[in-house]
């Protein structure tokens, strides 16, 4: 008998006891369905068994590393159904966008097939049965070699590239009904888990939907066409170029054309600048633009070289920052901890703001306030403005696309840009890479850099970021006249080598190591590019410095 501390309370299992056994005991003590536990602090996956003593935790899908096994493991559902009905089809998962993941059928791997509403049907029952038949999901642990040779037999060369570049001897494969593959994290022990999904036709494929915070309820899908043009552009763009998956990105790198690829991407992406300025510089009304994105987006480095853009079209851009109209300290509205929220809309002064503004746009001469965050409040010093004929306001701020910051600004008069750092490159057909980790990245590296902030404290604030985030920003994002995306295709190869040194500092007893250990092995796939090389106006210089705007 082993001795277990499972809630604070000591109990005793037999040796070798499965962890889905003693899972399946305390279930009905959780409105969420339990996928994986922590034993000893360390995730494991349910299959395992009890080998000596330690501490058990339960993780359901509610929180972040459960919502993530579900969605991996329907996804595993779904290709393992439709291996079964399409034979001479794949499934692409392209991107992530809301509650699941866009996905297109492909012929040979590149040939579109149309997603009808007969075809989703019946992958959608078949999926179904599967889930309804509770299969268990096998893992293998296997040679690499021999990993590679089954990938070869089923033309999956994105999935033998990445095993190329993969220094581990051994590779773990998960099976369902006889269909195998390799997915980059842990599964549920079982298709039962995966009642909760749907598959909705959407542009050329189909949404894989899950749920969101209610995990006994498929969330609902709300279109974001402009983010997905922009997203599918990415993804066209990098295909072009012959790099879709890190496997691609790899073989660039070791075949020693990575600098070429660079100056490639540098260059259409200020093509792509050039052309909002363009766009700016076409309509005289369009005095006031507003830029605003998530943490770690680029925001600053883009509205310095939106700035030339605009100055290279006869424009005069006065940059202003949205910080600049907080409201003093003691007015500033606190959260549901009592701590300042400083991300909330009515943190900021918006009469004032919208007075300023439309003073300046009626031609009159306004002294703009400096927000001084070491005393907590609004300074004026003499930073005075008069708007001429070819003047345009440039405006940063997490707020800029909310109508009500800027909603006395006349719309004929207000240009709105959203600026993200949506990933295009995936880890291969089957599993994307997050945007939200391409951020986390770049923001711990920066925050290392600039602010001296480990990389636990990064990961422990990340939470927080991302809920006034989802609060602030990402319902507007739609309501942009140009969605801008900054990330750039060999980035993440790039910020490895300054990310890595960080992430292996997390301690292995604090909460945020197992988010380190996670985002390692995602870079663990992909070989290290030096960062001397990138231009001093990249907006990855915004993150990892050396750049020309002082950043």
């Amino acid at each position: 008998m082993i001795t277990l501390n499972i809630n604070g309370e000591d109990h005793e299992y037999p040796e070798n006891t499965p962890f889905l056994e003693i899972a399946r005991r305390y279930q009905p003590e959780y409105p969420d369905d339990i996928v994986l536990i922590r034993f000893d602090n360390i995730l494991c996956e349910l299959h395992k068994r009890v080998i000596r003593p330690g501490s058990i935790q339960f993780v359901t899908t509610a929180d972040k590393p459960g919502r993530d096994t579900y969605r991996r493991t329907v996804t595993l559902l779904m290709e393992a159904a439709a291996s079964e009905l399409f034979t001479e089809d794949r499934i692409i998962v392209q991107h992530s966008l809301g509650q699941g993941y866009y996905c297109e059928f492909r012929k040979g791997g590149d040939i579109y097939v149309p997603a009808d509403q007969e075809r989703l049907g019946a992958l959608k029952a078949r999926m179904q049965e599967l889930a309804a038949a509770d299969l268990p999901i096998s893992k293998h642990n296997v040679k690499k070699q021999q990993a590679i040779d089954y990938f070869k037999e089923m033309h999956r060369e994105d999935k033998v590239k990445i095993f190329r570049y993969r220094r581990s001897s051994r590779v773990n494969l998960y099976e369902v009904d006889g269909y195998q593959d390799y997915y980059y994290g842990y599964m549920a022990p079982s298709t039962g888990y995966c009642r909760y999904f749907d598959l909705i036709p959407y542009q050329e494929g189909f949404m894989l939907m899950f749920p969101d915070k209610d995990t006994h309820k498929v969330a609902d899908f709300s279109p974001s066409d402009k983010l997905f043009a922009t997203m599918d552009e990415a993804a066209t763009w990098g295909e072009s170029m012959g790099v879709r998956t890190i496997g691609d990105l790899d073989d660039c790198i070791a075949e020693g054309w990575i600098q070429d690829l660079i100056l490639v991407h540098e260059s259409y992406m200020e093509q792509k600048i050039g052309e909002i300025a363009a766009t700016i510089s076409a309509d005289p009304r369009k005095k006031v633009v507003l830029i605003a994105g998530p943490s770690s987006s680029g925001k600053t480095t883009f509205s310095h070289r939106l700035s030339i853009q605009l100055t290279a079209h006869g424009l005069r851009p006065h940059p202003i920052s949205q910080d600049d109209f907080y409201v003093n300290r003691e007015d500033t509205p606190r959260d549901e901890n009592g701590d300042y929220d400083f991300e909330c809309l009515e943190a900021v002064d918006i009469p004032l703001f919208n007075q300023c503004m439309n003073d300046l746009l009626e031609g009159k001469e306004v002294t703009l306030p400096v927000y001084n965050f070491k005393t907590g409040h609004r300074e004026y010093r003499n930073r005075s403005l008069k708007l001429g004929e070819d003047d345009v306001l440039v405006i940063e701020g997490i707020h800029g696309l909310n109508e009500k910051l800027s909603h006395q600004i006349p719309a004929e008069n207000k240009f709105r840009i959203y600026i993200s750092a949506l990933t295009q490159l995936n880890i291969d057909s089957q599993n994307n890479l997050s945007t939200t980790d391409t951020r986390l990245i770049r923001r711990m590296v920066r925050d290392a850099r600039s602010r001296a902030t480990t990389a636990q404290e990064t990961l422990a604030r990340w939470d927080s970021v991302r809920r006034g985030e989802e609060k602030n920003i990402f319902p507007f994002q739609e309501q942009a006249d140009v969605i801008f995306n900054s990330a750039l295709i060999y980035e993440t190869a790039v910020l490895k080598c300054y990310a890595e040194p960080l992430l292996f500092s997390v301690p292995e007893d604090c909460p945020e190591f197992e988010e380190a250990k996670r985002l390692l092995k995602i870079l663990e796939y992909l070989l290290p590019v030096p960062g001397e090389n990138i231009g001093h106006n990249s907006i990855l210089r915004e993150f990892m410095g050396g750049g020309c705007f002082g950043l």
